[in-house]
């Protein structure tokens, strides 16, 4: 048998070759521009973002190109200019007329000053403001977060709106004394003015914050920033048991409307959690009344204002149950008030009709120039897709069906030019532009490639359905299947026959589609099989796929799995002596169910923050509901702890089968994990380690649940591809 054994060296520098495709993240088009000649231009704006391994960070740069067109076709495009890297820009944010540019950014303070954050402003060819929030202290620091952040033009380019953390008051202990510092003394009496003085008994005071990636996100506020007057407002007239976000100007500048999320009686983790109360609602500025425009009792998000300034759409999820599902497109009609569903939750995915919503968020600008269709993108099985959807008539038509296959996202419109990023399992993200043709004729969209990436060579790769037997049917959503993507090495040693790895993903309610990812990839070119599997539950199939996996966690899950491993190793010429689990999050629970359910099967197992015990995660995490609904039991947040629930989420964690285990088990934990806290990981440690298995654990301080950080991911990836060549021998 062909044996995988590269150096570390050898390891190291693939790693670092395929850790330099640059991902592409945002894209802003200017204005339209006329040649002498009567032609129509605009220069596109692009930021993409690539790993720095020797600084060990993640870097953005910029590229700006040129688009010429004739309002129905792209005549020519090219790229204007060369790469230049983005520093400690946080937001930034072109004016509706394409004027203006808004930038937050972070200033490093001199000696022991604290980071600072100042607000720019930039006119063609020059910076015009340059504003100090930290020294003004109106507010804490601004959210630059994808979650509640925002930095949005007025309409008439006069102010600027953006969310930041309420000012905190002053606290010292009781016993503090200090002299009163100069300056902050009342003129009349000679004691610290009322608003500076510190409030005594309040240093340790406990501020709940959002959880997993937002530990610094407790209580946002909406603030304007008069450009003209230097001066800003934090908007009043919000209710206090709300914390707003994703805010806009409200058509004439009259208000600001924003998303509102619940957070009586206490915060739950918000990241990558779309079932969290929350309603649209409209703040007027000169009154400060609040006022609700969607119902309260649901999940909304991405509100998006069309660009004749009439409607509003946005997504709309159920309460609680699973974290993401598939979501309602809903529309808000600003001059009759009417509220309607565009687009309903669709039960189950056919081909050649629209397969539902599944995406975190709609695009910044979504809306046709017709200010009647959207665009947005979405999961369709093992594949993602753009549609344009008929706001009037609920039609959705696919953009990309007589496209390539892979994963297309839609990073902006704007009057009818589309821009999108296209990858596959072997193909790096590229950069594609089209123009929208006219209502009817979507299906004719011509793309063009504008920066185009090498195919990485060495790795072919396909997808499977795969329907799972009758004894393994849901009883009460028959009829469901399931996919899994195969990626094989194509040249080297193993190409004949290689070990396989088997990807399961987290989530679970989340999906591997066929774009770019790096592990897969790496492990593909050192020359390991991997399977990603597509497990019933996984978003992409239809909402009853959704809800066929609460309560059926570790059996239903696992037996896909498994089905998926035993039918590959059947139909593809793979050695079954040596086949390896790697997962995250649900997907390592998966891995350690699997190693301990069909210990014959695998030879290795790497694990990256996996759950292993619900009934002990369930009083750590940050969504102690996942614990409950995933289990199959209902959450309320006044609930005590119920010794049959704990008994039903112990049996359903891997933790029950470790006695079986006999596969050796390399665990990465993150120290700062909010969601699977990294006791989980201990957990089984120490069980295996009790029981003599040979296991070895990576700590990386700093890193939270997606381990994301550049070092931990590289030394993670190391580590990983070494474990599997020594156990896989």
């Amino acid at each position: 048998v062909p044996q995988v054994q590269p150096r570390v060296e050898e390891l190291s520098e693939l790693y670092r070759e395929l850790s330099q495709h640059p991902g592409l993240s945002a894209a802003c088009l200017g204005p339209d521009l006329t040649t002498q000649y009567g032609g129509k231009y605009c220069s596109l704006y692009t930021e993409w973002s690539q790993r720095d391994l020797a600084r060990a960070e993640n870097i953005k740069f910029c590229r700006q190109y040129l688009i010429f067109h004739d309002g129905a076709s792209i005549v020519y495009s090219g790229p204007a200019g060369t790469c230049s890297e983005i520093k400690d820009e946080l937001l930034s944010r072109e004016s509706p007329s394409g004027t203006l540019k808004a930038v937050l950014r972070k200033v490093p303070g001199k000696e022991k000053e604290k980071e600072k954050q100042f607000l720019e402003v930039w006119d063609q060819n020059r910076k015009v403001k340059s504003i100090d929030l930290t020294a003004l202290d109106k507010h804490g620091s601004v959210y630059d977060d994808d979650q509640f952040g925002c930095l949005a033009w007025s309409h008439s380019e006069t102010h600027l709106l953006y969310v930041a953390e309420k000012k905190h008051p002053k606290a010292e202990s009781f016993f503090e004394i200090k002299a009163p510092e100069l300056g902050t003394s009342d003129e009349d009496t000679g004691h610290p003015k009322k608003e500076d003085a510190p409030i005594k008994g309040e240093k340790f005071v406990y501020h709940e914050d959002w959880g997993e990636t937002l530990s610094t996100r407790s209580v946002p506020v909406l603030c304007v920033l008069d450009i003209e007057g230097n001066s800003i407002s934090v908007l009043e007239g919000i209710p206090e048991h709300l914390s707003p976000g994703q805010a806009f100007w409200s058509p004439e500048d009259t208000g600001v409307v924003f998303v509102g999320w619940w957070h009586e009686p206490f915060r739950l983790g918000l990241r990558h959690c779309t079932n969290r109360r929350s309603a649209l609602f409209y703040v007027d500025l000169t009154g400060g009344r609040c006022e609700l425009l969607s119902e309260d009792t649901r999940a909304v998000w991405s509100p998006r204002l069309s660009p004749d300034g009439c409607r509003i759409v946005y997504l709309e999820n159920n309460v609680l149950g699973p974290h993401q599902q598939c979501s309602r497109l809903c529309m808000y009609d600003w001059y009759t008030k009417h509220t309607s569903t565009v687009l309903e939750a669709v039960p189950r995915q056919a081909w050649g009709a629209f397969p539902g919503i599944y995406c975190g968020a709609l695009p910044g600008m979504c809306w046709a120039a017709d200010s009647r269709r959207i665009l947005l993108d979405t999961a369709q099985r093992s594949q993602q897709d753009v549609f344009v959807v008929d706001t009037a008539t609920g039609t959705t038509t696919s953009l990309t069906a007589d496209a390539p296959q892979g994963s297309w996202s839609v990073l902006t419109i704007d009057r009818d030019l589309l821009v999108a990023r296209f990858s596959t399992p072997s193909y790096p993200p590229v950069l594609k532009v089209a123009v929208l043709p006219a209502a009817g004729h979507e299906a004719q969209t011509q793309w063009i490639c504008l920066q185009d990436a090498p195919p990485v060579p060495g790795i072919t790769w396909g997808i499977r359905t795969l329907q799972p037997p009758p004894e393994q049917e849901h009883p009460q959503y028959r009829g469901l299947d399931f996919d899994a993507i195969l990626m094989r090495p194509s040249e080297g040693p193993t190409a004949q026959k290689p070990p396989l790895v088997v990807m399961p993903h987290g989530g679970p309610h989340s999906v591997f589609t066929a774009g770019w990812m790096l592990y897969p990839a790496a492990l593909c070119r050192v020359g390991f099989a991997v399977l990603l599997v597509n497990y019933r539950g996984s978003l992409g199939f239809g909402q009853d796929n959704v809800a066929s996996l609460p309560g059926n966690v570790g059996t239903q899950d696992v037996r896909d799995v498994q089905l998926c491993v035993e039918r590959v190793l059947q139909e593809e010429t793979l050695d079954a002596s040596r086949v390896a689990l790697v997962g995250g999050s649900h997907g390592g629970f998966l891995a350690c169910h699997l190693i301990g359910q069909f210990p014959d099967t695998y030879h290795a197992c790497v694990v990256r923050n996996p759950v292993v015990n619900i009934a002990s995660m369930v009083a750590t995490t940050d969504i102690p509901d996942w614990c409950l609904t995933e289990t199959g039991l209902p959450y309320k947040p006044d609930a005590l702890p119920d010794p049959a629930q704990w008994t039903e989420m112990l049996h359903k964690s891997p933790m029950r089968y470790v006695d079986q285990v006999r596969a050796p088990v390399l665990l990465m934990l993150g120290e700062d994990d909010r969601r699977v806290p990294p006791k989980q990981g201990l957990e089984y440690y120490r069980a295996l380690k009790a029981r003599g298995l040979p296991t070895r654990l990576l700590w990386y301080p700093g890193n939270n649940h997606a381990l994301a950080g550049i070092e931990a991911e590289a030394d993670g990836f190391m580590n990983m591809a070494l474990w599997l060549l020594k156990h896989l021998q």
